[in-house]
């Protein structure tokens, strides 16, 4: 491996303010979001009330790709994520195709917890149609997601700090119930049903499971601005993943024991039914906690999905009036529209679960590519240490992916199939319009090469080998 260059790091163009403590609550608050709050239930439904096996199996599922982020994050630590991971191992055509599906996943995310909202914990308040909630729930966001980004941070802090507390709470009254005895911990052990057996039980919950732990990904954007991310991002991920995993554990175990599976399954706000049980706690309490923990989810998908619509369509990957921002407010007015639009459609046409595992399945293909990434770009020698995995961890993360897609259902399929295929359609678009370009402005389109190339070479370190001609290249 060759030397990191110390002074790569000082030339990247974004300041390097973060550390391995914020880092780490950046990716606990990114993951700790209302997956579980809505999930449990669903998941009792595939697994039975052992809740706690795919929650742990899902985890474990997701430390193998987290590994192979952690590697890429470090190797290349600039914004980008998957879709620069797979632009630089294969080419422009899969790095569009996996940026779109990351836009993808994340319209549809929001389609979900816009359905979550829509549940039991609002039902607590007030009766209101779930497609009112559909049209109206989405378009709040939007407009603070408008606001400014400064708003929407200001936001997420404080709805960060409630959703954490939210779940601590959970693991409390649930141990209370237990202590009491009114609890039945033989539910921990009743995995499955006679139809789908053990083994169906868990590839099922863990399906649904999996969406909970999603969120980790988006945390390489801020590798470039990191202190010493080869050491930082790697500790801060696996620890934030870990403690996740710890806390979802334990709101598994305790809402199993103290509910009965029936309850759970039935029900659309899930740990409410704990609040229930446990008694002392006023359901409208916990329920807005719950409502808040959704309502952060889906605010900061809401930016992810606008800011990289604008992004690709900044870059010519998607129609360029998706660029336009607000003159005062600086945000981007159109994607938010957009996106918050198909949301909304999606949250008018599906179910939590299926949105949810949907979500899942466009993760599991920019999952597979980012895990065949590692393997591809090993030949690349950058001018820097970095986090290294063995090459085992990113072929079990591949087939991970791919027995997971297995395990989805067709239903799913059938609402996947159509944004796949819509963006390839893009993608082939954007490719052929690439290459008319480049046939037509031969030489700008070098200059673009080697501004790129300059780009990279700053941000790795590694200093360009002279053309031809004598300039680098």
């Amino acid at each position: 491996m060759t030397p990191t260059d110390p002074s790569a790091d000082a030339r990247t163009p974004l300041k390097k303010a973060l550390t391995t403590r914020l880092l780490f609550l950046f990716i606990l608050g990114d993951v700790l979001g209302a997956g579980v709050y809505v999930l449990v239930g669903q998941v009792a439904a595939e697994s039975g009330g052992a809740v706690w096996v795919p929650l742990l199996a899902a985890l474990c599922l997701s430390l193998l790709t987290a590994a192979s982020y952690a590697e890429l994050a470090t190797k290349y630590p600039r914004a980008g994520g998957a879709a620069h991971y797979a632009h630089l191992a294969f080419g422009s055509l899969p790095g569009f195709l996996t940026g779109f599906c990351m836009l993808a996943a994340g319209t549809v995310s929001v389609a979900t917890l816009t359905r979550a909202f829509a549940g039991d914990y609002l039902g607590a308040f007030v009766s209101v149609p779930t497609a009112a909630v559909a049209v109206v729930f989405p378009f709040a966001l939007a407009l603070l997601n408008a606001r400014g980004i400064s708003e929407s941070m200001r936001a997420n802090a404080v709805a960060t700090v409630v959703e954490v507390g939210g779940l601590l709470l959970i693991v409390g009254l649930g141990t209370w119930v237990v202590l009491r005895g009114e609890g039945d911990p033989s539910r921990l052990a009743d995995l499955g049903t006679p139809e789908t057996g053990a083994a169906g039980a868990v590839l099922g919950g863990v399906v649904l499971s999996y969406y909970a732990f999603a969120g980790f990904e988006t945390s390489v954007n801020l590798a470039e601005e990191t202190h010493d991310p080869r050491r930082s991002f790697p500790r801060a991920l696996f620890c934030a993943l870990g403690a996740a995993g710890l806390i979802y554990g334990l709101v598994g175990v305790v809402a199993s024991t103290a509910v009965p599976t029936e309850r759970l399954v039935g029900s659309s706000g899930p740990l409410l039914e704990v609040v229930h049980a446990a008694g002392g706690v006023p359901d409208r309490l916990f329920s807005a906690i719950a409502l808040v923990a959704v309502a952060n989810g889906a605010l900061l998908t809401g930016i992810m999905t606008s800011r990289l619509a604008y992004g690709m369509a900044r870059d010519g990957l998607l129609p360029s009036f998706l660029a336009r921002v607000l003159p005062r407010r600086r945000t981007p007015w159109v994607a938010i529209i957009v996106t918050t639009t198909l949301s909304t459609c999606l949250a008018l046409t599906g179910d939590v679960a299926t949105l949810a595992s949907t979500m899942v399945l466009l993760l599991l293909f920019v999952f597979a590519v980012v895990n065949t990434s590692v393997l591809v770009l090993r030949r690349d020698r950058v001018g820097r240490d970095h986090f290294t995995v063995p090459a085992v961890v990113p072929v079990l993360g591949v087939g991970s992916c791919v027995l997971l897609a297995t395990q989805v259902e067709q239903e799913v399929w059938f609402r996947a199939l159509p944004l796949l295929a819509a963006g390839l359609l893009l993608a082939l678009g954007t490719e052929i319009r690439r290459r008319r370009a480049a046939t037509g402005a031969t030489v700008p389109a070098a200059r673009a090469t080697e501004a790129e190339a300059d780009a990279d070479a700053e941000v790795t370190g590694t200093p360009r080998a002279p053309g031809p001609t004598g300039t680098a290249v």
